[in-house]
């Protein structure tokens, strides 16, 4: 790291050291221990700009104070039902571990179907993940190899991917842009497997719109990756979409415990079971009726939007040219 990258970050400190109570809270509550890291993360994400990290990141620190997220993990979504539809519907979990020791994420894109519950229990149900990976997963990644571990790698799953996915454009926008606004630079690389056509002909004219710090980040793999993936994990934090050697993984293809999505494998059993006991510790009544916790999710920026209107233009062309069909 560069002298001007240094007094960036020293700039950026003296910033964040000036803010009051309770942001300053819950600034030490989001670093976990590593603040220089975290202006960083802030700093890269606006292109090392001391003000637009600043103005980022107290955004950010707002942006928690008004929607209680040191408190997320004590708001479970019940009953068990509706959280176990999520999870059926949001299709998300912890694969394992790189060689590197950075936590592997699965996400099925294409058979992720958001019709299960309403957006609030979705985005509740992202945040909360994001949340459980920044305080105990990577916490305990950094503990167990002796350095601080702060970004994950995500395997993007495109299995199903169809023109029907367009009605989740909105949703994934809001999804999008909480983790862009709040969560900047926390994964390291997106590994995009099983890829139909309708995923190569969008990021042909995507691409070009990403910044170029995002686009050498994302890496196409051929079929399910797995010869590929191998190189930096081994066999058992494979995601079980890509255990195949060819493509076209099945959502069903691997029992609960082996299948990171199902609520039945052990990661999704630690975070329920934790947001659980959270809930009991610090006494925060239950409601008594089935309800989302509601998140304000900013508007997305000027580049997100061109970003999402563009795949929306060409699912729309492409499903002209083949009849909605694929």
């Amino acid at each position: 790291m560069g002298s001007d990258s240094q007094d960036a970050i020293k700039q950026l400190l003296a910033l964040i050291v000036q803010v009051e109570e309770p942001l300053r809270s819950i600034f030490q509550n989001m670093h976990q221990g590593y603040p220089t890291e975290t202006l960083v993360r802030f700093l890269k994400a606006r292109e090392w700009s001391v003000p637009k990290a600043h103005k980022m990141l107290v955004d950010c620190l707002n942006w928690r104070q008004q929607n209680e997220i040191d408190n997320i993990l004590a708001k479970p979504i019940i009953p068990r039902d509706l959280y176990r539809a999520v999870r059926d519907s949001q299709l998300i979990g912890l694969s394992g571990y790189s060689k590197e020791g950075l936590p592997v994420f699965a996400i099925g894109v294409g058979l992720s179907t958001f019709d299960r519950a309403s957006v609030h229990y979705y985005v509740q149900s992202h945040i909360q993940i994001n949340e459980y990976r920044d305080r105990i997963v990577l916490p305990s990644a950094t503990r167990k190899h002796g350095r601080h571990i702060g970004t994950c790698i995500k395997v993007l799953d495109m299995t199903g991917l169809k023109f029907s996915a367009l009605s989740q454009i909105k949703l994934l926008t809001v999804i999008s842009t909480v983790d862009d606004l709040n969560y900047p630079e926390k994964t390291e690389t997106y590994y995009i497997v099983n890829a139909p056509y309708i995923f190569s002909a969008c990021w042909k004219v995507v691409k070009p719109l990403l910044q170029e710090r995002t686009r050498k980040k994302v890496q196409v793999l051929q079929g399910s990756g797995r010869d590929e993936l191998l190189k930096i994990m081994d066999y058992a934090s494979l995601p079980h979409f890509c255990t195949r050697e060819g493509s076209g993984s099945s959502r069903y293809s691997s029992s609960g415990t082996n299948d990171c999505y199902s609520l039945d494998h052990p990661f999704h059993q630690q975070l329920y079971n934790y947001v659980n006991q959270q809930s009991l510790c610090q006494e925060i009544p239950k409601p008594i009726k089935q309800g989302s916790f509601h998140v304000d999710v900013p508007d997305p920026g000027p580049e997100d939007t061109k970003i999402f209107e563009t795949i929306e233009s060409e699912f729309q062309k492409i499903g002209d040219t083949n009849g909605a069909t694929i």
